[in-house]
This record gives C-alpha cells, structure tokens and sequence, in this order.
C-alpha cells in the first residue's frame, strides 16, 4: 500500500523480514493487523543467511514463533525435529523463506527503508503529530523510490548490517577502512574453497573474545592441521583469566563447553597464538601484510588476514525523524537498558518484557529483535518472539495481554553465541545459543515483576 492508497486502512510497517519480522507480521495477521514487511535483501532472512555456515546452539523447538507456525500449518509446512540444532541456512530456507511465502505479497524485497517519519511533522513538530500517520520511505534495488503510510512502525532490522570496528574506542583503527579485503567481519566459511585458499598457509589475527571468535579459532587450528603454516593469532583487549574459555567440561551445556576448550586447545596446541591486553589503535600495511598497533604502542607481528568479531551495533541512521528514547550507553530503550545490560546480565538472567519495556517518546514505533538490545549482546530469539506478541496485543488495543508475559523457557541457559556447524554430534549433546534442552518452565508474570529465571533461544 503506498501513500496514493491513503483511504484504505493503514498496515503497520514491519522493517526486515527477518526471524523476529516475519514473527511480528504472522502475530499482526493473528490480531486481525495488515502488516507490511519492508526487506532490504532479495529473499527472507538475508542476515542469516549471511552465517549459514554456523549452527546455532539452540533447538529447532525454541526458534520457531508460535503464531508462525499457525501460519505455516495450512501450507503443509512440516515442523522440522524439534531437538535438532538448525544451521543459519536450515533456519533460513526451512523455516524463514516458508513463513515468507506464506505471508504472500506483503512482504516486499529488495526494499531498502531510508528514513521514517510523521507525516508532514519533522522531529521539531509537536502540533498534531500523533494524529498523523507514519511515512515510510523506501528504495528499491531497481532504483525505484516510493513512500508507504503506516499506522505503527515495527523496526526488525537487526544489527548485522553494522559491526563493531577494530577500533578498541569503538571507532575505526587508523588504516582499517584503507586496508581493502584484508579486515573481514564474519566467521569465514572455510568449508568454501575460495575462503579457505584466504586463510590456509597464512597467520590470520582474530579479534574478540565471544563464542564467534572461538568458533573462528576452532576453524583455523583444524585448517592448521591440514594446510602448513596456518597460524592463527588472538587478539584480546583483555588477558586471559579462568573464565576466558567459558565452562569447559564444567559446563552445563556441553558444547558451549565444548567449543571454549577448542578454542582454548587452539592455544596451547601451538596453532594460535594469544595476544593478551592489546587494544587496537592502527593498523600499518607491512608489504602485502597489516600489523596491528595497540594503544600502548605495541605492534603485532605481520599477518596476512584479520578477523574483527566485536559485536554489532544498531543502524539508527534513517529513523532520525523520529523520537527514540534510547540509553546513552547501549543504545537500547531506556526502560530496556538495565534488564539487559552485559555488565550485569548474560541472556540466561534476563527476564521477558514487551511492549512497556520497548516503548518510545514517539508513539507506535517499536524497535525489537536484536536492535532492541543495541549494543547488548544478550538477545535471544524465544525473548524476540515474546517482545512482538506483547507489542501486537498493543496495537490491537489489548492492553491485558500486552501487559502479559507468557514465555515457556528452558531452566538452563546463558548467553554463548555461534556454534560449529561442522560438530552436530556435539551439538546435539544440548548446547543452544544460550540455552540447553530442558524440561520447560511456563511463567505467566506481568511485565512490571523482576524475574531472574534462565531461558533459551538464540
């Protein structure tokens, strides 16, 4: 529906078609709300596709949305096994394109959100501003511009898009934008002989210190075992401590524990080297190789790639005509910030919210999904689903169940991040992203109770 189309009732405006979009459209459609999904990339679920390599650490059972499932079910769509652990391509092409297609033509591709505002209000306005609908402008990959009028906006765009930089204050390293393919931002997909002939024979820096470094370390230390002189070199802007490698075999869940120990084998069995304390400032060309200067003016010695896996960052660039109350720090919804916070919480302690939480000065404009935890890297895809019921109910007018939270959630689970897609026995074993297979707990709570109970779903 564009703006020509203005006499007909507005839709909301769901921006990605990701897993917490597509959520939040079927959760729409079940309130009896026209969504209209707005995806950058030519298919469903383009972000995960980005890591199909990896496996998650969670279930099949804990990342599928109920109220999709609803949706799939009259298309002959089979629920795959729910104790099976999906890869970011299984997740994608059995359930997201699915649930895409079911949703028929109100999901649209290639379409690039460029900013979101009030109708005729720029940000300044106050005068009649909530009366006015939203304006959602968009450009296609055909070169195309069109404008959409929404009634709410529901913003599912993720953070993929914007890693973290190399810079150890948060901005680019001098000479990172200059130093061509040599800095990537992903786990390389060594299974793909074109990467592979990147890294195998060659010193490659991983930076980071969460599960996806570690799933990058595993990968290099047994491309190591095959291909002479693989060399991979751990950049932490800490030192290493007794929890550096996670659980070990202590672990509740095996193969978080699992993949710490791989990494931490990578180290001790001479195929990656730790750098310990080392926060980048530049990066020097040294012929066809980068060293790395630290702050302290420390350098590394020559590698051939670097690997920077330091989280990700939202793009709040086109809702800047909008008024978002966003926390100084994570860049997350203030009522959201200390509920999610790394510094005192993993995803295993951080308890169900919804529409209250993710609330902002701007009426009906809702950021959810990984956006919502800006900078915080403790979401988790079972609390996603939950966040778009809750915000659905709101949009409906229901403001008992918006204020509801139901969640079934595992009684093991802390945050861990990307698993190895080429260990399913391991995987197997009961490790999820940040959750273990477990006999489920339902909570029915409000939103306004603390609860510090841990859950799962990546």
């Amino acid at each position: 529906m564009n703006a020509s189309a203005a006499e007909q009732p507005l839709p909301v405006a769901v921006i990605g078609a990701g897993p917490v979009g597509l959520a939040a459209a079927a959760h729409l459609l079940e309130r009896g709300i026209e969504p209209l999904v707005l995806e950058a990339g030519p298919s469903a679920g383009t972000a995960v596709r980005g890591w199909a390599h990896v496996r998650l650490f969670s279930p099949w059972a804990e990342v599928v949305d109920p109220a999709a499932e609803k949706l799939l079910g009259p298309t002959g769509w089979v629920r795959p096994d729910g104790t099976a652990y999906p890869s970011g391509g299984d997740w994608a092409e059995q359930y997201l394109q699915p649930l895409a297609d079911a949703l028929g033509e109100r999901v649209h591709y290639d379409a690039t959100v460029t900013g979101v505002a009030r109708t005729g209000r720029d940000r300044i306005v106050d005068s009649g501003r909530e009366e006015q609908p939203f304006t959602v402008h968009v450009e296609f990959a055909d070169g195309r511009e069109e404008r959409f009028l929404a009634r709410a906006v529901v913003d599912a765009s993720g953070t993929w898009s914007t890693p973290n930089p190399l810079g150890a204050d948060g901005l680019p390293a001098l000479g990172e934008r200059t130093a061509g393919g040599r800095i990537s931002y992903r786990i390389p997909d060594l299974q793909d002989p074109a990467v592979r002939a990147r890294f195998a024979g060659r010193r490659t820096a991983v930076v980071g210190t969460g599960a996806s470094a570690f799933t990058a370390l595993a990968h290099l230390a047994d491309l190591a075992k095959r291909a002479e002189g693989t060399h991979a070199v751990w950049v932490l802007r800490r030192g290493i401590t007794g929890n550096t490698y996670g659980g070990g075999e202590a672990d509740e869940l095996p193969a978080r524990g699992a993949l710490g120990l791989r990494a931490r084998a990578a180290v001790e069995d001479g195929h990656a080297t730790a750098l310990t304390g080392f926060r980048t400032a530049a990066v020097e060309p040294r012929g066809e190789r980068l060293v790395l200067v630290a702050e302290d003016g420390r350098r590394s010695d020559p590698v051939d790639q670097v690997v920077v896996l330091t989280g990700l960052r939202p793009d709040l660039s086109f809702l800047s005509e909008v008024r978002l109350g966003l926390d100084e720090r994570l860049q997350a919804p203030v009522e959201l910030a200390p509920l999610i916070d790394p510094n005192q919480h993993s995803c295993g302690t951080v308890y169900p919210h919804g529409a209250k939480e993710l609330a902002h000065p701007e009426k009906d404009v809702y950021l959810v999904g990984m956006k919502s935890y800006g900078r915080a890297p403790t979401f988790l895809a079972m609390t996603g689903y939950e966040q778009v019921r809750s915000l659905a109910a709101a949009l409906a007018g229901d403001h008992e169940a918006a204020a509801r939270v139901e969640l079934t959630l595992p009684e093991t689970g802390v945050c861990g991040g990307a698993g190895l897609f080429d260990e399913p026995d391991a995987a197997q074993g009961g490790a999820g992203c940040c959750s273990a297979p477990a006999a489920p707990q339902v909570l029915s709570i409000g939103i306004g109770v603390p609860v510090a109970t841990p859950r799962g779903g990546c």
